[in-house]
């Protein structure tokens, strides 16, 4: 959710300014083609305009609370709005509460073409087909903190994310008022941010665990089993997880954090030329930590290093927290023992510039041995490892 695009928004007296900016290195990603027809805050008011009702409230409360079922934030993509109403990000594009007799793209779509047909020179839509085909082609995104806290009744405030890290913007009542939104309104009433989607390309922990046992049970059982004290191989668990604190301003959402590992993994060489066989394995996967999550020890009981053989010293380890950017990678090493010597081997874990590296360095098996079990503090995460 971190992807940022130039915006400019009419706001409220009481905030700083009435216009924001952000640079960005490649200032046509998220403008390019169809989508420039609109920007966050056109979406914000188009929203805003239209008669949401209870059914519509269902609607998208069904959406987030599939995805986050799906281990990804509070959001509804615009795609799956038009495309499969009510579904989650990682839904396989099925609805998971059945047909709406009046979904919201419905709602969209009527106000889309109103605007057409009035041909009004501030706010007017040329041509609305190309309109409604650009929003749903995008990665924008309704996104609706603490949705859990939802009464069931209670309305939005719908506002965007102004891109420049600021924890305020104007939000629009569906009644045509505007007023101040900030995190804490947020807490008390459901409010709708949109914004721009950018962890849906991205399997998360829970689809892991769904399509592949050996990711074990999340707090539960850990599914891998060890070979045997007497074979000396081992499991190496990423046992739980605990964010301290948020990236990224409320308005972008979750931190998405990327756990990247790099080992050699099933190491039991014996001659030089077993040893030029074996490569690292890297193992990369994305936990989301919304932000009522930030402080909450969350159970995990993730597999990082399937095989850890007696002759594995010590493998790569590396969280970032994604906030995009150039691709890059950081060069590192794992340490194998080889006719009593030690033999490092080249691992690249991937990163974007932008990113924000929550910890990086090399685990010793030593190390993860005497603090197995319990919480070690790697930045601002605090993680429990494991070997089985």
């Amino acid at each position: 959710m971190k992807r940022r695009s130039c915006l400019w928004g009419a706001v409220l007296c009481t905030l700083l300014s009435t216009a924001c900016e952000r640079l960005d290195d490649d200032p046509d990603q998220h403008v390019s083609g169809a989508e420039a027809l609109f920007t966050l805050d056109d979406v914000a008011r188009l929203l805003s305009g239209v008669p949401v009702g209870a059914a519509q409230m269902v609607e998208v409360h069904d959406a987030v609370e599939a995805s986050s079922g799906n281990g990804y934030d509070e959001e509804y993509t615009l795609q799956d709005l038009f495309t499969t109403p009510g579904a989650g990000v990682g839904s396989g594009g099925e609805t998971r509460a059945g047909g709406y007799d009046h979904p919201l793209r419905d709602l969209l779509r009527t106000a889309v073409q109103a605007k057409a047909a009035t041909k009004a020179e501030d706010g007017g839509i040329d041509d609305p087909e190309a309109y409604l085909d650009a929003l749903a082609a995008s990665d924008v995104q309704i996104y609706w903190p603490y949705s859990e806290r939802w009464d069931g009744m209670t309305r939005p405030v719908i506002t965007f994310d102004p891109g420049d890290n600021s924890e305020r913007n104007v939000g629009y009542t569906l009644d045509g008022e505007e007023l101040v939104v900030d995190e804490a309104l947020a807490m008390e009433r459901p409010v709708w941010v949109v914004n721009r989607n950018a962890d849906a390309e991205f399997m998360s922990l829970e689809l892991r665990r769904r399509e592949d046992p050996s990711w074990g049970q999340g707090g539960g059982e850990i599914l891998v089993k060890s070979a045997g004290e007497e074979s000396g191989i081992k499991t190496l668990v990423l046992r739980s997880f605990m964010a301290r604190r948020n990236y990224d301003p409320w308005f972008a959402g979750a931190s998405e954090f990327f756990v990247k590992v790099g080992a050699v993994e099933d190491f039991t060489a014996s001659t030089e030329a077993e040893l030029r066989l074996y490569s690292p394995s890297i193992t990369d996967f994305m936990i989301v930590v919304r932000r009522s999550q930030v402080g909450q020890t969350l159970p995990f009981n993730a597999v990082l290093v399937s095989e850890w053989t007696p002759q594995l010293l010590d493998c790569a380890f590396m969280m970032i927290e994604d906030d995009g950017g150039t691709r890059t990678s950081w060069k590192c090493s794992a340490m194998v023992k080889y006719n009593s010597k030690s033999y490092g081997f080249e691992i690249e874990l991937p990163l974007y510039t932008r990113d924000d590296i929550v910890w990086r360095g090399s685990l010793s098996r030593s190390y993860i041995e005497k603090y197995a079990g319990t919480v070690g503090h790697f930045g601002d995460v605090d993680l429990v490892l494991d070997l089985i």
